[in-house]
């Protein structure tokens, strides 16, 4: 078929780009009898964006016809971008383009204007695939039915519900309704209610509403459920004689106090000329959850678990998650174990990969280690004087580590966290930082050894695996972050738009404790791609590893499964030539699927957490807080408060002191007349003017102006209520400029084992 399909371009080439279909038929024989078949064919070309049907049933191609295909997402301004699938430069798609298309839809687009600076800007002309099925929002009623407005910013249709289709909602409900209509250029999208969720403020419809808009699978299926309460809860006699026996080692499990399952194991033990061996022992989640299974079927649908404030969204059922697989103390569990020897130099000498039997000696938590390390308070130590040796190894071998991983260059950004803190009921009480201590560095350095040897002991044996790879930055965005940090007094090398991570590691050293330190960590993050997996060894950028896996999260990742059960078929030896060849066509399909779902689970993660954050700033309208700029664009700037790590913008709009300009390359804001620049990482003083939970966004504005908008409490709208004081023109940390023209290699996670090397 994929011959046939490239005769077929060939040919539409060779005449020219355009075709009729009759045309088509004469030029490779196909009778009146197959007709349709043929027919079928070459609208399958146009559904995959090769072809593109013209008028008069004529068959074009579709790069001779300025056409592409791509994923379109939409601005809750009104335009849009659509992404072309086969790569290249974003197409812009104005508003008046986009009365009959919505936020995720799969279109083809005729390019029809290149503006200066490079940017495309298209039609639609055809929608292929919808993207929205169904939609969750605000149910307003009205005469005859009501319309449902869209929690998703990004679609800015209203659904209309007629009444038979209303499902009894109330005006203010948060429901999800199924499309029935798509909107075009006359006519709204209709929609009908199929699950009423409740009121906005409850915490537990907030919670539904983000499952639901997600599509989060929330439940487990009652076959998933009837094979996991079919596991036994307690390791069988039989298997323990088939492992290494390690229940003789002092084991330890380290992780935050409200922790629930334990899918890792640490031990060490000093030998001779200073060496240390570590184990880092693993659940042996592939034990239990077989291929094909059940259980693996919806571990793979869900990809990760997703992690809410006050709750989890677990990969696998409690009687896995939190039973059997976790690594509970003074009980036996069946895991696989990474032995590992290291050097005075933090080198890897040696490295043994096998299935074993542990019994956790403890289950620490990181402020129990970083007492007995780092506080040396007598009352814990005392406590726990069993332990206090080992976790002084731990502690040795984990900074050899670290030195020897920024000796090779791996970036550590090291921002602060925000951690919500919720009350009995579920509200927001307190946004703080996140603690990430020693005890943290201790386990992430282990955790980072051993994904990193798994990694390369079976790349070893060329044997097909899942790899996490982080790609190096884009040379355009790494050549404008070289220029812009020229203007600090700030380099690094650049050889032929490639950088050694090192020379970035060096910078983020250069900057620390300066004025610039923010803005350069913030600007280059930006300048990072995401990581990902792969089924291909790309390496990872940001930890300077050639050669990169995750292994050590089977409980909460479906990558990491599928690595055990290839590292276990390795170390039995019984990967046939078919095994190989299975895995060679199924792996990428798991690394698109694994991807994709940590990208939804991080959008929900990150939808919950703002949502806490504007609730929480919803009682502090009118209060002044300090905090930096960590982005700007034409329309404001962003700015994170230094003690609440709740981000909000300032809108241009209220900056009405000047006519202000958007400098690109410089990340910067610059008054026209006053040349007043606000500029990422700059420290300014602001004002919460609104919080709204429809956009979840807080509003600010610069402290001393004499308005603020304020959300109304029976709707959510702003109005306008004076504020005293002002603050003197000229804010101290704000940066003057003459106006000459001059963005975390790991997505942010939530605490050990979340951060998503």
């Amino acid at each position: 078929m994929k011959q046939k399909r490239e005769t077929v371009v060939r040919f539409i080439r060779e005449q020219g780009g355009t075709v009729a279909f009759r045309e088509l038929m004469q030029a490779f024989g196909v009778s009146k009898a197959h007709r349709l078949n043929f027919k079928e064919f070459v609208d399958r070309l146009v559904s995959d964006g090769a072809l593109v049907k013209l008028r008069g049933n004529q068959y074009g191609l579709a790069d001779a016809q300025n056409l592409v295909t791509g994923r379109l997402s939409c601005h809750r301004d009104g335009y849009g971008f659509v992404t072309p699938e086969g790569g290249g430069d974003d197409v812009y798609i104005p508003a008046r383009s986009l009365r009959g298309n919505m936020h995720g839809d799969l279109v083809e687009v005729r390019v029809e204007l290149v503006k200066g600076g490079g940017k495309k800007e298209g039609r639609i002309v055809r929608t292929i695939e919808r993207g929205v099925k169904k939609i969750v929002g605000r149910f307003e009623a009205l005469k005859g039915g009501g319309v449902l407005i869209p929690d998703e910013t990004r679609i800015s249709h209203e659904i209309v519900i007629p009444q038979k289709w209303s499902s009894g909602a109330r005006s203010g409900q948060v429901v999800t309704a199924e499309i029935t209509a798509y909107p075009s250029e006359r006519t709204k999208a209709e929609g009908k209610i199929i699950e009423v969720l409740g009121n906005p403020d409850d915490p537990e419809v907030e919670v539904r509403t983000i499952v639901a808009k997600y599509e989060l699978p929330f439940e487990f299926p009652p076959d998933v459920l009837a094979e996991a309460r079919a596991v036994p809860q307690e390791v069988g006699e039989g298997e323990v004689r088939k492992r290494i026996d390690l229940r003789k080692h002092l084991t330890v499990t380290i992780d935050g106090e409200t922790a629930r399952d334990f899918d890792d194991a640490v031990s060490v033990r000093k030998e001779q000329a200073g060496n240390i061996r570590l184990w880092v022992s693993i659940a042996d989640v592939s034990h239990y959850v077989r291929p094909g299974s059940p259980l693996d079927r919806e571990a793979y649908q869900r990809g990760t678990s997703v992690y809410f404030p006050d709750r989890c969204i677990p990969m696998l059922p409690e009687e896995l998650s939190n039973g059997i697989c976790s690594l509970n103390p003074r009980v036996e569990r069946l895991t696989l174990t990474a032995e590992m020897l290291f050097t005075r130099a933090g080198t890897l000498k040696e490295a043994s990969f096998y299935p074993s039997l542990i019994k956790s000696a403890a289950r620490l938590t990181y402020t129990t280690v970083r007492k007995i390390l780092v506080d040396a308070d007598p009352e814990t130590i005392e406590a726990n004087s069993h332990l206090v040796a080992d976790l002084t190894v731990m502690k040795e071998l984990a900074e050899r580590l670290m030195a020897k991983r920024r000796k090779r260059g791996s970036i550590d950004f090291d921002l602060p966290e925000p951690q919500i803190v919720l009350d009995l009921q579920g509200h927001t009480e307190a946004i703080v930082r996140a603690e990430r201590n020693l005890a943290h560095r201790i386990i992430e350095e282990f955790m980072l050894a051993a994904n990193e040897a798994v990694a390369s002991h079976i790349e070893s044996r060329q044997i097909p695996s899942l790899y996490r790879v982080h790609e190096p930055p884009d040379p355009v965005k790494l050549a404008d972050f070289q220029q812009f940090i020229f203007n600090f007094g700030f380099h690094f090398r650049l050889d032929e738009g490639k950088v050694d991570p090192a020379e970035l590691q060096r910078l983020i050293d250069e900057a620390e404790g300066k004025p610039e330190e923010r803005m350069i960590n913030e600007v280059l993050l930006r300048c990072m791609k995401q990581a990902r997996y792969s089924h291909e060894n790309l390496g990872h950028f940001g930890l300077a590893a050639r050669c990169y896996t995750h292994f050590t999260s089977p409980i909460r990742r479906y990558p990491d499964l599928v690595v055990h059960r290839i590292l276990k078929g390795v170390l039995a030896g019984k990967l046939t030539e078919k095994d190989v060849e299975r895995l060679e066509s199924t792996l990428p399909e798991t690394a698109e699927q694994t991807s994709r779902r940590e990208r939804v689970a991080m959008e929900a993660e990150r939808e919950i957490v703002a949502l806490k954050k504007v609730q929480f700033m919803r009682e502090r309208i009118g209060e002044t807080f300090d905090g930096y700029i960590t982005g700007v664009s034409s329309y404001g700037f962003f700015v994170e408060l230094v003690d609440l790590f709740v981000e909000g913008m300032v809108h241009v709009s209220t900056m009405g002191d000047d006519f202000y300009r958007y400098v690109e390359k410089q990340h910067a804001l610059v008054g026209e007349r006053s040349r007043e620049m606000y500029r990422i990482g700059d420290r300014v003083r602001v004002t919460v003017a609104g919080a709204s939970l429809e956009r979840k966004q807080v509003e600010f504005v610069l402290a001393g102006l004499h308005e603020v908008r304020k959300r109304s409490e029976a709707a959510d709208e702003f109005t306008r209520v004076p504020i005293r004081g002002k603050l003197p023109k000229g804010f101290a940390e704000r940066r003057k400029s003459d106006g000459a023209d001059g963005r975390k290699g790991a997505p942010k996670g939530g605490g050990r084992g979340r951060r998503r090397r």
